[in-house]
């Protein structure tokens, strides 16, 4: 028996020892109170007034009065830890959303002031393929040197029965020196290739989102 009342004993310390843990909690995050009168109409419709927060009324709104009864402020009703974690993810995600706003905004703006007219960015368009063009040239001239020297070196073989093994090591070096040559400028080309399609790709969506901003009214002030 003396066993049993030391054991409800310990269980109602432990049980105060959490009411308490849990009372400490939540005045540690509770915001220290407006001075003036608190007013608030509670879940039966009593209109309660306090000169601090008002329990009846943690789950809704209260009027802080001044001692004119003007109102000093609007208190909102106490959050719960994940209330609390919520509002401020949402406060997160719309200030990321705001930041974006912000980024595309200025990006309009410093694309606007590099792109006044279609005839500037088809210019740039222009340039920057004509770049990539005189890159491939050379690319393409130095095909057509390696395949010259294959034609030469094909002539050779024919020496050897067209059998690259029955030919001297130096003819087999020049072989696999061009084979490789080729090979090199083709993926070379290739890559050329795909970047026309980046450049292509990125000058059209500018060119869309252009459209648009060319078309908006400009604010008084304004480059047209």
């Amino acid at each position: 028996m003396n066993r049993r009342a030391a054991l409800y004993t310990r269980a109602m310390a432990v049980g105060v020892g959490v009411v308490l843990l849990g009372i400490a909690n939540a005045l540690a995050q509770a915001e220290p109170p407006i001075d003036g009168i608190y007013t608030c109409t509670d879940a039966n419709g009593r209109k309660l007034r306090s000169d601090r927060p008002i329990p009846a009324c943690m789950d809704r709104e209260q009027t802080v009065l001044n001692p004119s009864g003007t109102v000093r402020a609007r208190v909102g009703p106490s959050l719960s830890v994940q209330q609390r974690a919520e509002q401020e993810a949402r406060k997160k995600e719309e200030a990321f959303e705001q930041a974006r706003l912000q980024e595309d905004k200025r990006r309009d703006r410093a694309m606007l002031t590099r792109y006044p007219s279609r005839e500037v960015h088809d210019k740039e368009r222009a340039a920057a393929l004509g770049r990539l063009n005189a890159v491939v040239l050379e690319a393409e001239k130095r095909t057509m040197v390696l395949h010259d020297e294959r034609n030469k070196i094909d002539r050779e073989l024919d020496f050897y029965q067209g059998d690259a093994a029955k030919a001297p090591p130096a003819l087999r070096r020049q072989i696999d020196y061009v084979a490789q040559g080729l090979q090199a400028q083709r993926r070379f080309i290739q890559v050329q290739e795909n970047e026309r399609q980046r450049i292509n790709a990125r000058f059209d969506e500018e060119l869309a989102r252009l459209k648009q901003l060319w078309q908006e009214p400009q604010r008084p002030g304004a480059r047209p």
